[in-house]
């Protein structure tokens, strides 16, 4: 079993997903600063918070679905952003279907430990 949040792979994936968010997003017109940048960074980065503190709540499996499904939803956010982005022309097609892949990837791997939240659970 992984001994910390930080371990595991969907954790390593969101993580890296969200540091990429990060530096595309600085290339973002400025009118969107406050607006698109922000969801986009805050949305992403709400994942990796969501795993964390769900992974401290893992000898509790409902509580533990619980936040694995929140950090499903600011996944799901982060992808809506993610179109917006693309509609918008300030990423090219290419970026998005990179980034949206990803983030795909990091929802299926959220959606199996909300639906198996006993194989995370702390082993005594």
């Amino acid at each position: 079993m992984v001994g910390s949040f930080r371990e595991l792979t969907v954790y390593k994936k969101a993580f890296r997903l969200a540091m990429e968010i990060f530096e595309i997003t600085k290339k973002f017109p400025a009118e969107e600063k406050y607006e698109l940048v922000d969801q986009l960074r805050r949305s992403s980065r709400a994942v990796c918070r969501a795993i964390g503190e769900g992974y401290r709540k893992r000898q509790y499996p409902k509580h533990f679905s619980s936040k694995m499904s929140d950090a499903d939803m600011e996944n799901t956010e982060t992808q809506v952003s993610l179109d917006f982005a693309e509609a918008c022309k300030y990423i090219s097609n290419e970026e998005y279907n990179e980034l949206r892949n990803k983030s795909e990837e990091v929802g299926r791997m959220l959606n199996h430990m909300v639906e198996n939240p006993e194989k995370y659970r702390p082993k005594h």
